[in-house]
């Protein structure tokens, strides 16, 4: 595979290749296409890049081209989501791994007394992983699939994982899920936190949800439904849930539980997606002047 060469996926969450296109997706994506799973309703990227080459376009052209989470909108939506986790799990005195840690703002967060969080990161930026040793954050360098090669899971795992604004970001949230099994200690939790979802009232045009940049580095589009399907299928039964239809996040927390044992999800209707991407085109364009 050449260092950009894209090719084809199935869908992340059930592995069907039955999928049906978005129509509307073209208009905002530069005529890049947009799935919807016909088995399970997840939205996805069918074509993408490897993995690690993923991890290299957000650390060298997203990071360093000047993209910082240090904003007043990311601490906000950081702060929401630790107060969220440590009314759920309290996490004083827990170890947390955040997969994709960025700069480290949510770690800084999170190990204040007010939290009292044990704070680890795995990222695969150099910068960042610098930023974070300099603010005295221990941190792996390197993409989650490097961090389980090294073999440090024998010795080394966590009461918490975090997966923050990244599970929608990666080339596969399954492998993702599957890597933030393996790393956590048993009974415990997986977090996952998005903006990224479908089947919520039309809260922006489409343009700021879809864009014209590489879609492969924002592969996946999680709902309720498949946020909770991700979770089963990846060994987690769903715990948490915020109440992410008057909020601009969806958090969601799940347990490590007995892969043996099959968890049952609720899957969406692929044919109401597709009509929803519709009225919320039509919407965007009748209403938004820069659509």
């Amino acid at each position: 595979m050449t260092k950009d060469e894209f090719l084809p996926h199935n869908c992340d969450l059930c592995g069907s290749a039955d999928a049906a296109e978005i129509e509307a997706a073209k208009h905002y994506q530069n005529g890049q296409p947009l799935h919807v799973c016909k088995n399970c309703g997840l939205v996805y990227i069918k074509e993408r890049r490897s993995a690690n080459r993923i991890a290299e376009v957000w650390s060298e052209d997203i990071y360093e081209k000047g993209y910082t989470a240090k904003i007043p909108a990311v601490k906000a939506r950081q702060t929401y989501v630790a107060d969220f986790v440590d009314d759920a799990l309290n996490i004083k005195g827990k170890s947390v791994c955040d997969i994709g840690g960025g700069e480290g703002q949510f770690l800084e967060i999170i190990r204040e007394p007010t939290y009292g969080a044990s704070v680890f990161a795995i990222e695969p930026s150099e910068r960042n992983c610098q930023l974070m040793a300099d603010n005295n954050i221990e941190a792996f360098c390197g993409s989650i699939e490097d961090y389980i090669d090294s073999g440090k899971t024998k010795n080394q795992k966590f009461d918490v994982v975090t997966i923050m604004w990244t599970i929608e970001n990666c080339q596969s949230c399954r492998a993702m899920m599957e890597a933030a099994y393996d790393v956590l200690k048993d009974g415990g939790h997986v977090v996952i936190s998005t903006g990224s979802r479908i089947l919520v009232p039309f809260k922006k045009p489409l343009q700021y949800y879809l864009g014209p940049k590489a879609t492969d580095t924002h592969p996946i589009r999680l709902s309720n439904n498949t946020i909770t399907g991700l979770m089963a299928e990846g060994g987690f039964e769903r715990t948490h849930i915020n109440r992410f239809i008057d909020t601009e996040y969806l958090v969601a927390i799940g347990k490590k539980a007995d892969r043996s044992k099959k968890i049952d999800w609720p899957k969406d209707d692929w044919s109401a997606i597709v009509e929803f991407f519709s009225r919320w085109h039509k919407e965007t364009q009748d209403h938004y002047s820069d659509a």
